[in-house]
């Protein structure tokens, strides 16, 4: 299933290192329009090329993507000495990301493992740099180490701007966080950050040229649309990020559970309507172990008749809950979504020190809780007082 995953998502080059690589389908588009735009201009340049232009305006694109690599494998590799594992990298449409398994930062090291992909570009182009200076090439092959000098150096410059999603927006991170002790405000200034950046980009290369009467340039035009548009997605969703992990503390289930009171499952439904006359607006089935094991649905409890409340088993108007579906009141942030993760249904028993049913907490609530949004819940409802 993982591999298949992968080849839909791109062509699996192999590991480099130990780290998967994948090239997305996505980066072709980027190839097609780095041939279209640039193809003709070095054609227009050098002349002697011919429709050979092209070509090279493709190898420009095969360099990019190489830099690229070496970039992404950089944070990879770096990161890698504080012990934090890789779970691939995949080059795209937008350059490339590496994903990380998850791991535990500190400031510092997440500024010494963003730093590490700019760093290593910079290295590149100086690389280059000396072997143009040092060096008689050919043509082609000095025209192609020019490109690659200056494609890093770009990358390299570029990727320290002070704004997520770019690695300087991991300096911005890190600054808040060490000052104020929470990561996520960091993300959320960083992501603001970033948002400054598009704009200033914006401002820069299109604003200031028409304000001055000057048409912007139709390829720059266009790269500056294409990046601005992928930096502004970043940078919103580090926002929408940081800001969710500073509700996840508060994520805690008694807090976020409706009232409920645990039944044996050898309880009736006259049992059910005494407890919800005590002001209980839930009740969960309990087995003869006395963990929790379902819940009584208050449109099955409306259809029995009263005459039958005596002798109608809770059992026979409860839903069931999944396996293990029951946690204590306490558990609150990412343990308790870790936790929540792995059990299958949307409703769970909480349940105090003691092990006696204090709650019933909904999926819906959580995610509520998680993103800021109300969600209109789907499964539980009010057990009548009749």
């Amino acid at each position: 299933m993982a591999e298949a995953g992968t080849r839909r998502e791109g062509i699996p080059l192999g590991k480099i290192f130990g780290v998967p690589v994948t090239l997305a389908w996505s980066w072709f588009i980027i190839a097609a329009f780095t041939v279209v735009v640039y193809g003709p201009v070095l054609q227009g340049n050098n002349p002697a090329l011919g429709s050979a232009a092209y070509t090279i305006a493709f190898a420009y694109a095969v360099l990019l993507l190489i830099s690229v690599l070496v970039h992404e494998l950089a944070h990879a590799l770096s990161a890698r000495v504080f012990g934090w594992p890789t779970e691939k990298i995949v080059l795209n449409l937008w350059g490339g990301h590496t994903q990380f398994e998850n791991f535990t930062a500190t400031p510092g090291r997440s500024v010494v493992v963003a730093l590490a992909g700019p760093a290593t570009n910079i290295v590149l182009a100086l690389g280059a740099w000396l072997v143009l200076m040092s060096a008689s090439l050919p043509s082609v092959a000095e025209l192609l180490t020019n490109i690659f000098m200056w494609a890093n150096l770009l990358i390299g410059i570029f990727n320290v701007l002070p704004g997520l999603p770019l690695d300087g927006g991991r300096i911005v991170e890190s600054i808040v966080w060490k000052i104020t002790g929470s990561q996520a405000k960091g993300t959320v200034a960083a992501g603001w950050a970033g948002r400054i950046i598009v704009v200033g980009l914006g401002v820069w290369f299109i604003a200031l040229p028409v304000i001055s009467g000057n048409a912007p340039d139709l390829s720059l035009l266009l790269i500056t649309l294409l990046v601005g548009s992928f930096l502004w997605l970043g940078a919103s969703g580090a926002i929408a990020q940081g800001a969710m992990r500073q509700r996840l503390p508060l994520v805690r289930a008694d807090s976020l559970s409706r009232s409920a009171i645990g039944l044996p499952a050898w309880s009736t439904v006259a049992h059910v309507l005494a407890a919800s006359g005590n002001g209980r607006s839930e009740t969960v089935v309990c087995g003869a172990d006395g963990r929790p094991q379902g819940v009584v649905d208050a449109a099955a409890i409306n259809a029995v008749p009263p005459a039958m409340a005596d002798t109608t088993p809770i059992t026979a108007v409860s839903r069931p809950l999944g396996k293990g579906a029951y946690v204590p009141g306490w558990s609150q942030g990412e343990e308790l979504i870790t936790f929540l993760s792995g059990i299958e249904g949307t409703e769970y028993a909480v349940v105090d020190s003691a092990g006696e049913v204090t709650g019933l907490l909904l999926q819906d609530d959580v995610l509520g809780a998680i993103t800021g949004k109300r969600i209109r819940s789907r499964a539980a409802g009010r057990t009548p007082n009749r």
